[in-house]
């Protein structure tokens, strides 16, 4: 569903959330979408899981596969999904590695991305692609493009006989677009092509469950979902999980997925332990009261940057807590320029924003968590048309 930007009045705080993350209040934290916050309340019960392990390291390694397992399962409840074909990963990155392993892949076949992923996500798939000699096809879809249907056919005229694979956003990270839909998915399905979905910001952003039609779903639960960095999910189709290799060998690897996945010997299992304290306490918030809360302010400060700094709104898919606007020609077309914008931001109002380049002006994300409020969307207005000179 899409929605034209519109002004609106921001929401009123909510209740319980001035002292629950332990943010720098000199900061204005406008950038949620990248590394989340972890709240006070999560970040204690991780520090206690810590210090057990430290007390007697043998036994907290002892039956630790065992407990990762349980938190795994009550995740896999909370996103909709089964646990078996659920692993943990730390992010984003690990999850589209195990993906691409485990893909056949031969010279000539196509693979499709668009020019809306994220970096090092495209970035892995191209390396694939290489390592194959299979091509990498970008569908381009221009920023004024409207998401649903409009999307859909673009993508989909791109596919030929020779795609067998397509790697697409859930939400998109630079422009906040709603890319990879059950129809889409569908769709491409009936053409033989193998899905996977980069998900990295549905969980706890979304409401529904993880979408069936996906070959590998993978996304963060750092980020709108409370848990700890680094903390991830993909889930697998039942078709692939027997298929499924680790990229490191360890003891739990007889097992199969997803505790081969998910063990790595001497690795932090903390994150994975405390994340499911981070989506009881979205629970506990109320889930759709943080949506709608966290929706409506991304909306009032997309609203004045467009109206205080005259920068373009794109298309807005409803109930994300993102929007993304286009910069001005000439501004943050390349990364050294995006990052300067950022930096500027940083230095003269302390404001933590994002910027991502694009060929004919930048974009800016706009984002919303329940510790930001109204005057801080007023400073970032503010600044960005005083650095637009």
């Amino acid at each position: 569903m899409t929605e034209h930007s519109r002004t609106v009045g921001p929401p009123e705080p909510l209740a319980g959330t001035d002292e629950l993350f332990s943010l720098d209040r000199a900061v204005l934290h406008l950038n949620h979408g990248s590394f989340g916050s972890v709240p006070v309340p999560v970040q204690r019960i991780q520090r206690r899981f810590h210090e057990e392990q430290e007390a007697d390291p043998d036994g907290f390694y002892a039956d630790l596969p065992e407990r990762v397992a349980a938190a795994r399962t009550r995740i896999a409840a909370a996103l909709g999904t089964d646990a078996d074909r659920l692993a943990l990963v730390p992010n984003a990155t690990d999850a589209i590695a195990v993906t691409l392993a485990c893909v056949p892949l031969a010279p000539g076949d196509q693979i499709l991305v668009t020019d809306h992923g994220y970096g090092t996500v495209t970035q892995a798939v191209r390396r694939r692609a290489e390592e194959t000699g299979a091509e990498l096809r970008t569908v381009t879809l221009p920023l004024d493009t409207p998401d649903g249907v409009a999307v859909r056919e673009t993508v989909l005229a791109e596919v030929t006989d020779r795609t067998v694979l397509a790697v697409l956003d859930g939400i998109t990270s630079p422009t906040a677009r709603r890319i990879a839909t059950p129809d889409l998915l569908a769709a491409l399905r009936g053409h033989g092509v193998t899905t996977v979905v980069d998900a990295a910001h549905e969980p706890g952003m979304l409401a529904g469950p993880v979408p069936g039609g996906a070959d590998f779903w993978f996304g963060n639960l750092h980020k709108w979902a409370f848990a700890p960095r680094a903390t991830g999910a993909l889930v697998v189709g039942p078709e692939w999980t027997g298929k499924v290799r680790s990229l490191a060998l360890s003891w739990e690897d007889y097992r199969g997925f997803p505790h081969n996945v998910e063990w790595r010997g001497t690795y932090d299992y903390t994150p994975y332990l405390a994340a499911p304290a981070g989506l009881d306490l979205l629970h506990e918030l109320g889930a759709d009261r943080v949506r709608r809360h966290n929706e409506q302010l991304a909306a009032y400060g997309a609203a004045l940057l467009a109206e205080r700094a005259g920068l373009t709104p794109l298309p807005v898919s409803a109930g994300l807590s993102m929007r993304a606007l286009r910069l001005p020609p000439g501004v943050a077309e390349t990364l050294p320029e995006a990052q300067e914008l950022m930096a500027g931001m940083w230095r003269r109002h302390a404001v933590r924003t994002v910027a991502r380049p694009w060929p004919g002006g930048g974009v800016m994300r706009v984002s919303a968590q329940v510790y930001n409020r109204a005057h801080e969307y007023e400073v970032l207005a503010a600044g960005v048309a005083e650095l637009l000179g």
